[in-house]
């Protein structure tokens, strides 16, 4: 389907749009990964050195099925938005990317350092995994997952797969941290090139306030995303005794998010976890390390057979979900494309990309001759000599 106004046919078209649309700042804030980007670049085109199996031309099925299960929750395609902070790329933020999965029929990671309240987010899509990082000491920790708990998140995710790594060659966005008068002032020249996005956040009574009220203290005020970003930082890193603490305390399933390594995978089911989701914090991280997809051949067989394993890194269609699906994930998550689609068309956008996806995992399947998404196997894949990397066995 050719795109128009109101529909984008792939993600990159999405892209296109939100850079159009956002100012210059806010899109490098998405686009940018840390350094001179080699991870970020590797992650999408690592996908582009898999081939898939030469296409079947008879028996093919004349339905596929695409629905699968993450983390207890049943999801019409293999696909869930992964958590992301705020996104102040569109006023609907959070909430609209809720509206957008739920329509899609999928689940929705929510950052701690999301700009919405849980509760709200929540409230428009129940199939919510809530996510943290180690912030803070345990009061704090298990003060905002019973918070998530009550709002009715139906699973944990605990990013451990963060350096604190800084500058990148291109030059980082400013990201204030208020909006008051000097700050205005300076980004007023970009303001002025994308009139049509800052009237959008003026209909709403204001620019965003970038503050992150899942990390307040109980009763106390939203602090501002870099205050908590303080904290977080000045936070000892968890050991894996701390993780199997957290296991302990939440009831529900726990997801460990930046695995790249089939020894922390093994550690990982040892603390308890119910799903691992291979990922290098979408290039944000330590740069020159692995796409995520080439290390999850070894991660899956390592321990797929005992939890869930997930790819979050670099997919951008529908047969890049598929070529994850045979090489062992259980299913995908995805974060810039998404953001992407909030910033060029809101929570309809949030559908469309999933819509994308949902269209390009079909139309692999049929070539494949595979009825469903469970029966996809290695061997629909060609993946090239040197291509995946297993460390620490």
């Amino acid at each position: 389907m050719a795109s128009t106004r109101e529909w984008f046919e792939t993600v990159e078209e999405a892209r296109r749009r939100a850079k159009r649309r956002l100012p210059r700042s806010v899109y490098l804030a998405l686009a940018a990964g840390s350094e001179k980007g080699v991870t970020l670049r590797d992650n999408v085109a690592a996908f582009s050195e898999l081939r898939f199996a030469p296409p079947r031309v008879a028996d093919l099925p004349a339905r596929r099925e695409l629905a699968t299960s993450v983390l207890g929750q049943e999801i019409s395609l293999p696909v869930i938005a992964s958590p992301t902070g705020v996104q102040a790329v569109h006023p609907d933020g959070e909430v609209g990317v809720a509206r957008g999965t739920a329509e899609a029929g999928t689940a929705m990671g929510l950052s701690s350092f999301a700009s919405m309240p849980v509760e709200d987010v929540a409230a428009v899509n129940p199939k919510l995994f809530y996510q943290i990082y180690w912030s803070g000491d345990k009061d704090k920790i298990l003060s905002r997952n019973e918070r998530a708990a009550v709002a009715g998140a139906k699973a944990l995710i605990v990013t451990l797969d963060w350096s604190f790594s800084n500058g990148r060659d291109w030059g980082s966005p400013l990201i204030p941290e208020k909006l008051d008068l000097r700050t205005l002032l300076r980004l007023a020249p970009e303001g002025v090139t994308r009139p049509a996005w800052v009237l959008d956040w003026l209909r709403r009574g204001g620019l965003p306030g970038l503050t992150v009220p899942n990390m307040a203290d109980p009763g106390g005020p939203a602090p501002t995303f870099f205050g908590a970003y303080g904290e977080w930082m000045q936070t000892a890193p968890p050991t894996w005794a701390d993780i199997a603490w957290l296991r302990e305390q939440w009831h529900g399933p726990l997801l460990i998010k930046g695995v790249m390594r089939p020894d922390d995978a093994r550690r990982a089911v040892d603390a308890g976890a119910t799903a691992v989701s291979v990922s290098n914090h979408g290039g944000n991280n330590l740069d020159g390390t692995p796409a995520a997809i080439r290390a999850l051949p070894a991660i899956a067989g390592a321990v797929g057979g005992q939890i869930e394993v997930l790819l979050d890194g670099g997919v951008r269609r529908g047969g890049d979900v598929v070529k994850a699906l045979a090489l062992g994930a259980r299913a995908v998550m995805i974060g810039r494309a998404y953001l992407w689609g909030l910033a060029a068309g809101g929570p309809a956008g949030v559908r469309n990309v999933f819509d994308v996806l949902r269209g390009g995992i079909d139309s692999a399947l049929l070539a494949l001759g595979r009825p469903s998404v469970h029966d996809l196997v290695p061997e629909d894949v060609i993946v090239p000599d040197g291509f995946a990397c297993d460390l620490g066995k």
